[in-house]
């Protein structure tokens, strides 16, 4: 059972999941990062700490959110990422794309 919870922080919107990222709950993540996206949220941390398994659905909907930032200069930033789902990162190169760190203060210190 997949859970998608948001809180505010002074310098962002951090969005928990946890579960399984696949096929049949990419879209309820789609949905909380548009509604995010749609009310222009300047920096969206997205904290994979509880998050082992991620396929390709679950990264296409994280490139969305991505390139809907881009398009207003906002910020999607990745953090906590669980040795499993950082190599698919890895083996698909997103972890050029994606700005990727290791815990929510050090994600929220680049912010400062």
């Amino acid at each position: 059972m997949l859970e998608v919870s948001t809180r505010e922080n002074q310098n962002a919107t951090i969005v928990s999941i946890t579960g399984d990222v696949d096929l049949y709950s990419s879209p309820e993540v789609r949905k909380v990062l548009i509604s995010l996206t749609e009310k222009k949220t300047k920096n969206i941390l997205v904290d994979l700490s509880r998050v082992s398994y991620m396929d390709s659905s679950g990264v296409a909907t994280l490139v969305e959110g991505l390139q809907l930032m881009g398009k207003y200069k906002g910020k999607l930033i990745l953090f906590g990422l669980e040795a499993s789902v950082k190599e698919v990162f890895e083996l698909s190169r997103l972890d050029k794309v994606f700005e990727i760190y290791p815990d929510e203060s050090s994600a929220l210190e680049h912010l400062a």
